[in-house]
């Protein structure tokens, strides 16, 4: 019982020291958002509101987030729409090797994923720009989510093969057809999973560089993540606006994974089981 006790305040201890160093310096960023650039380069582990809000109004103002947010916003929920249709109808087919050929697109998904998505920019952009789809959130988002569709597919096949074969038998005898059978009986048995991959799929286009940055051309296209590196590469004079713009981007996100949180481990945990 002693050891027991012993190995359990361990474990507290460290995951502590864990959660410590994460939140730390998101914690810090937050504090520095409302001080003024003189007062953190002094002592950036100082607590005061020097600033108050102007460093958020500056920050809005001059990382033009109200148009940037809603581009955000419009090409993460393209993308994570996209491959959650995809994922859910590929996984499904390709967990119970209903077409010839099933090994080998398993087999060029987990290849693919060691692929780096810069070998194919070059023929992408050419093709885009015959197209005049430079710029365009929605064209833009089935890039981002051929590059998620990978493991969005190996991860949602995971979900399928915990299910029992005899549920579908069963709703075939009783006349169910693949339409009905996907949307009623494995699209709930696979909730954890769509909010799985949604949420990783969100956070990477939410996050993405490499990609926006060389379709989305224009100030007006731009991404809040664009802006905010954008910010940060000419605002290099006031430390507690870049901060602020960070807060803005960031603690949305950090927000949503908080309430969501649960349904991700779980879904992490179950689909882990079987794959």
């Amino acid at each position: 019982m002693k050891e027991k006790k012993a190995n359990r305040l361990i474990s507290i201890v460290i995951l502590t020291l864990f959660a410590f160093v994460s939140v730390s310096p998101l914690v810090l960023v937050l504090v520095n958002s409302f001080k003024t650039h003189v007062d953190i380069t002094r002592d950036p582990l100082s607590i005061t509101f020097s600033a108050g809000i102007d460093n958020y109004i500056k920050a809005w103002h001059d990382g033009n987030f109200g148009t940037t947010l809603p581009n955000s916003i419009l090409l993460t929920g393209s993308t994570v729409v996209i491959v959650l249709i995809s994922a859910f109808l590929a996984a499904y087919v390709l967990a119970g090797k209903r077409v010839r050929g099933s090994s080998v697109v398993l087999s060029w998904l987990l290849i693919s994923m060691t692929i780096p998505v810069y070998l194919f920019l070059v023929p992408l952009y050419k093709f885009y720009a015959n197209m005049g789809w430079l710029g365009n959130q929605i064209a833009v988002s089935f890039i981002l989510a051929a590059c998620n569709l990978p493991v969005a597919v190996n991860l949602m096949r995971a979900y399928f093969l915990n299910i029992p074969k005899e549920l579908e038998e069963a709703a075939r005898i009783d006349g169910c057809n693949t339409f009905h059978l996907l949307c009623r009986i494995y699209l709930p048995l696979l909730s954890p999973a769509i909010v799985t991959v949604g949420i990783i799929v969100g956070l990477n286009s939410w996050n993405d560089f490499l990609i926006t940055s060389t379709f989305l051309l224009g100030e007006t296209n731009f991404t809040a993540m664009l802006s905010l590196l954008a910010l940060n590469g000419m605002n290099t004079a006031n430390h507690g606006t870049n901060m602020a713009a960070t807060v803005i981007i960031v603690f949305p996100i950090i927000i949503f994974f908080i309430i969501m949180q649960k349904r991700f481990i779980d879904g992490i945990v179950n689909g882990a089981v079987k794959g």
